[in-house]
């Protein structure tokens, strides 16, 4: 197991778009030719790098050059814990709300695809499961949370479960 102070800091921006329907969250489908999580669903994000002054401001780099996403039309509303990755990584989810229309341009070698799904279908727990899988020799769980196709899985459904959970905490 890698010891948090061994790990590779990252962050990633949870966009949460406030439209008239109700609150969405958008997501990215990596491109299929990546080395790492080639195809996956992810947030806007990546790793920190010796420029950015904050994980806030690694998020919005990320997103800006990710999907074309203007840091100003991100209002910041907090972090989330910190999420360890079995694969080495520390990723800092920064949640931010933006208020649409928004201007997006997909980096085409990273972004296969844009999408966004309700916030109130992660607020379920009945769309909250957790399965196992054999990683380099080893038993993990993981949580997944499949949508219309979709299948929204590990880090991502992952961090989709601690805002469930700090949102549900400050319902209560």
């Amino acid at each position: 197991m890698i010891e948090p102070g061994d790990s590779v800091r990252a962050a990633v921006l949870i966009p949460l778009i406030n439209r008239a329907s109700g609150i969405t969250v958008l997501f990215t489908q990596r491109t299929a030719h990546l080395a790492d999580h080639a195809g996956q669903i992810s947030f806007p994000g990546g790793r920190v790098e010796a420029g950015d002054v904050s994980s806030h401001d690694t998020a919005l780099r990320e997103a800006e050059e990710e999907i074309g996403l203007p840091r100003s039309r991100v209002d910041i509303l907090g972090s989330l814990p910190d999420y360890y990755v079995p694969t080495g990584f520390r990723v800092i989810p920064v949640v931010g709300l933006i208020e649409p229309p928004f201007p997006v341009k997909l980096d085409s070698f990273e972004v296969a695809e844009i999408f966004e799904v309700p916030l109130h279908f992660f607020l379920d727990p009945l769309n909250h499961q957790r399965r196992d899988m054999d990683y380099k020799g080893k038993q993990r769980q993981y949580y997944a949370m499949p949508y219309e196709g979709r299948f929204i899985w590990g880090a991502t459904a992952g961090i989709l479960f601690n805002l469930y959970q700090v949102l549900r905490s400050q319902s209560e």
